[in-house]
């Protein structure tokens, strides 16, 4: 690209993941296959809990969210990452690259405030049960939820406004499979410490509150599992507890090596690598961690059916 080329420029290259066909055609077909089962995990989901009225508890309320903010934070990349994988290198204009900008930061950002409400929803139920009730009132879920969402909103809004009025003049290749802060960063000839220093302060603000807060708050869910008296009630809420746990960790531990870093730090092998897990795989496993393995959702897809076939 010409080196006086600004944010006129019509559109950016994504490289992608790899150069080679063999790859590419294998990572497709298992890209395409985790697609389908996020579209059809998380879906259902919400499906199931919207029609079964005795899922309408706080824990399913965020469960509806989760998976409707999965299924859409999925979309915004995934089919992206497949075109690319089927016509590499794939153009992307400069509104859709910060419109899938704009769309990702904000669903990773509510992903983040909604799995630390979830943890405090559990701690509650676990620690405090007899309490659940009213402490866990719709008041405060609707609002825990409408939070989440407004913060995703806001931060966005605040790096893709601030990135969007960069100049480019280095190249118009990014090479990342996606839309990603930092790759974008790095094209621009105008300096960009006071973005990275914005992306750095919202990223560890949303990032280590929110998985301090799951830290502490499965801290006392252990603490109080560790005091039950029934081998097999401990047994249970502990292999609960432990995948739960183990999803948000994979989430966690994957943002925070991309984000709370300088751009000039940015690996392309290893934060593709990491940007795989948290925008693809993450979540296809959050409906199967947290909802598809549950008895309660088993038994109401079940009833589900059996009212669907009453009313045939």
């Amino acid at each position: 690209m010409d080196g006086n080329q600004n944010t006129n420029l019509s559109d950016f290259v994504l490289m992608g993941l790899t150069e080679s066909e063999d790859v590419q055609v294998a990572l497709f077909s298992l890209f395409l296959l985790i697609y389908l089962i996020t579209v059809l995990g998380n879906a259902g989901m919400v499906l199931i809990i919207c029609l079964d009225p005795q899922l309408h508890t706080p824990m399913y309320f965020f469960l509806s969210h989760l998976s409707f903010l999965d299924l859409n934070y999925s979309t915004v990349v995934t089919p992206k990452t497949l075109e690319n994988l089927v016509t590499s290198p794939t153009y992307i204009s400069f509104e859709g690259c910060l419109t899938q900008l704009f769309f990702f930061i904000s669903l990773v950002v509510t992903e983040c405030f909604f799995l630390s409400s979830m943890a405090y929803d559990r701690y509650v139920a676990i620690c405090n049960p007899l309490h659940y009730p009213v402490v866990m009132s719709t008041t405060l879920c609707r609002t825990l939820i409408t939070v989440s969402y407004v913060a995703g909103f806001c931060e966005s809004s605040a790096v893709t406004i601030s990135i969007a009025n960069l100049r480019f003049c280095k190249s118009n290749i990014i090479h990342h499979f996606f839309c990603d802060s930092t790759p974008i960063l790095i094209l621009s000839c105008t300096d960009t410490n006071h973005i990275e220093i914005l992306i750095f302060i919202l990223a560890g603000f949303t990032l280590m509150m929110s998985f301090l807060t799951i830290i502490v708050s499965y801290v006392f869910i252990l603490t109080t599992i560790l005091k039950m008296n029934s081998t097999s009630g401990k047994r249970k809420a502990f292999s609960t507890c432990a995948s739960h746990f183990l999803g948000v960790t994979i989430f966690f531990v994957t943002t925070i090596f991309t984000y709370l870093k300088p751009s000039k730090s940015y690996s392309v092998g290893k934060d593709q690598i990491a940007s795989v897990f948290y925008t693809i795989v993450i979540p296809m496993l959050n409906p199967l961690i947290y909802s598809l393995r549950n008895k309660d959702v088993k038994q109401a897809l079940t009833r589900v059916m059996q009212k669907r076939e009453r009313g045939n």
